[in-house]
């Protein structure tokens, strides 16, 4: 898992299709749902790392990116 589209792709196994019209507020709902999956016990630990990982710099990217557009 590199990217986020992967991340999206492991949220679709379990059946999360996240798309709310804002790329913030769907990094966000992405991160709240992998982690109930994770506590759920649906995914590996080093996956759910992986994961979260990936999102927390995609999170901090459109940040910078929204930030840089005011």
């Amino acid at each position: 898992m590199r990217t986020m589209y992967d991340v999206q792709q492991l949220l679709k196994r379990f059946g999360a299709y996240i798309y709310v019209g804002n790329r913030l507020w769907d990094i966000e709902l992405m991160m709240i749902e992998l982690k109930k999956i994770y506590d759920n016990e649906l995914i590996e630990r080093n996956d759910y790392i992986n994961a979260m990982m990936i999102l927390k710099r995609e999170h901090r990217l459109e940040t910078d990116y929204q930030e840089g557009l005011q």
